[in-house]
């Protein structure tokens, strides 16, 4: 995995304020965890525990329509910061997931894939009246039909994904992958409730950029796709409303340079 020296930011900002500081059609590719709005009083499992679905005020919904509000006012300050071959993947479940597809293409995007992300090791259904939810769907779109996006079709194809039981070796890259949820090991330096895995993040970064490129995360969380981002000698500018996780983003990228993650 290539270490460079490469340009990096976690700002403390809401997205939509901070985007204005960022040069139009400057960015290569946006990775956007954007909130499921599903904390509402329900219940899941965490450690093997019954735990309350409350990771935040910033996930509790307003209902359909300011949801929709929402994902459009995200989406729509991202569009015309990425480069005209740039692409955006979305990440989200059922909760979110369909409204941001509507509005991708409502702003003109071309869908490029529907990925899974299947979680071999995902939590139980406690209610027992549907299936227990073992995956999350990633939308990845360019800005449009004539856009040539980025896509590194042999490092998918002949690279090595260890824990992926769905990857076959030196076959096609497939739209289902197979990736435990968050390693403890991940978690060293704190913990973010909806904390993605490093080796997503690496695919998707591995998948869409060029070293060198530039990485934007609106959502940036705990920083994960930032240490993808750097690890892999991408350029990276991410925005966190929440203090504590901008300080935690920033000290696990910062770690990079010790050989740690």
């Amino acid at each position: 995995m290539t270490k460079s020296v490469v340009n990096w930011l976690v700002k403390t900002a809401d997205c939509l304020k901070a985007l204005s500081g960022v040069a139009d059609e400057s960015i290569d590719f946006v990775f956007a965890d954007p909130p499921y709005l599903l904390s509402n009083g329900g219940f899941t499992v965490s450690g093997g525990k019954q735990v309350p679905v409350h990771k935040g005020d910033w996930d509790t919904s307003g209902g359909f329509e300011a949801d929709m509000d929402f994902h459009r006012s995200w989406i729509g300050a991202i569009k015309p910061k990425l480069k005209p071959n740039g692409s955006i993947a979305v990440s989200g479940t059922y909760h979110s997931i369909y409204k941001c597809g509507v509005i991708l293409e409502e702003m003109g995007f071309r869908i490029l894939n529907e990925i899974v992300w299947f979680k071999p090791n995902g939590a139980p259904n406690l209610g027992g009246r549907s299936f227990a939810a073992s995956h999350e769907t990633i939308i990845w779109a360019s800005l449009g039909k004539n856009a040539k996006h980025t896509f590194n079709y042999l490092d998918m194809k002949n690279g090595e994904f260890p824990g992926d039981s769905i990857k076959k070796q030196n076959t096609q890259m497939r739209s289902v992958w197979s990736i435990p949820n968050t390693p403890a090991r991940e978690k060293t330096y704190g913990k973010h409730p909806t904390q993605k895995p490093l080796a997503l993040l690496e695919r998707l970064v591995m998948a869409s950029t060029k070293p060198g490129d530039t990485v934007l995360d609106p959502f940036a969380g705990s920083g994960t796709t930032g240490v993808a981002a750097v690890s892999l000698g991408r350029s990276f500018i991410g925005f966190e409303t929440q203090a504590e996780y901008s300080r935690l983003a920033r000290k696990r990228i910062q770690s990079i340079t010790k050989g740690d993650k």
